[in-house]
């Protein structure tokens, strides 16, 4: 497949904070087929980067132990043109600001905000280094949602700070859905969660892989030492099953449904 386009404002990276690196290259290698490599340790504090076929998807790092009451997690970042700005606009529309803006290595700018739901979302002006280079095959970023308890605040937020153009899915009390985009060309959603989401959990990110068959892929992350949280089941968008990695890392995978 070509390189995805990451549009401003859209998703083009992700990453896992893990408390153990070595464990999440076994689980996800072994799992997505990923290698890996390291970056400097001085220069990027021992980064990883994983690979899917020599083509970037996916980054790993070790959970600070300033972190060490927080979950290990994935992260969705948003692309920008200006990292500061989009820090700053976050701000002054109800965000919070978890990580300024900081400058990688000729690779490009990140920070870390909690919109105004309180959901973390990573930021990332590009550099060299301009997003994951395969999406939507099998190993790979398939989609990106937001979960949040605010629904009507949560649009409003990115369509404000990340210039989304939004498209209305779906509007009824069961099932609120709004996409970044629309149709084939969506590349990410925001659902109602007030509904499911309980008191202690807060507005989150999730991230969706690609797989051939969700089945096969449910039976080996368990073999391999996954918690099968949800699923699999069949959806109107494919056959879907929430995992959580050996660690406690959540994240979905997806296959097309069956004919």
């Amino acid at each position: 497949m070509p390189t995805p386009e990451h549009s401003n404002g859209a998703p083009c990276w992700i990453d896992l904070m893990t408390s153990d690196t070595g464990k999440a290259q076994a689980f996800y290698g072994d799992l997505f087929g990923w290698t890996f490599e390291t970056g400097d340790q001085e220069k990027y504090g021992g980064y990883i980067t994983a690979l899917k076929n020599g083509k970037s998807v996916a980054g790993i790092m070790q959970k600070q132990p300033d972190r060490a009451g927080f979950p290990d997690v994935w992260s969705t970042y948003l692309r920008t043109d200006d990292a500061r700005a989009t820090v700053k606009s976050a701000a002054e529309h109800g965000g919070a600001v978890y990580l300024e803006a900081m400058d990688v290595p000729e690779q490009g700018a990140m920070a870390m905000v909690g919109d105004a739901t309180g959901a973390a979302i990573g930021i990332w002006q590009t550099g060299e280094m301009t997003g994951y280079e395969l999406a939507a095959e099998d190993g790979t970023p398939a989609w990106h949602e937001l979960h949040t308890k605010d629904y009507a605040t949560a649009v409003k937020f990115y369509q404000d700070v990340f210039g989304w153009d939004t498209d209305v899915m779906s509007d009824t009390p069961e099932f609120r859905y709004t996409t970044l985009g629309a149709g084939d060309t969506a590349k990410a959603g925001i659902i109602d969660a007030s509904g499911y989401l309980p008191a202690e959990v807060p507005s989150h990110w999730q991230v969706y892989f690609a797989v051939a068959d969700t089945d096969a892929a449910t039976e080996k992350a368990v073999a391999m030492g996954a918690q099968l949280i949800e699923g699999p089941d069949d959806t109107p968008f494919g056959r879907l099953a929430t995992l959580a990695d050996p660690t406690g890392a959540r994240f979905k995978i997806t296959a097309p449904t069956a004919q």
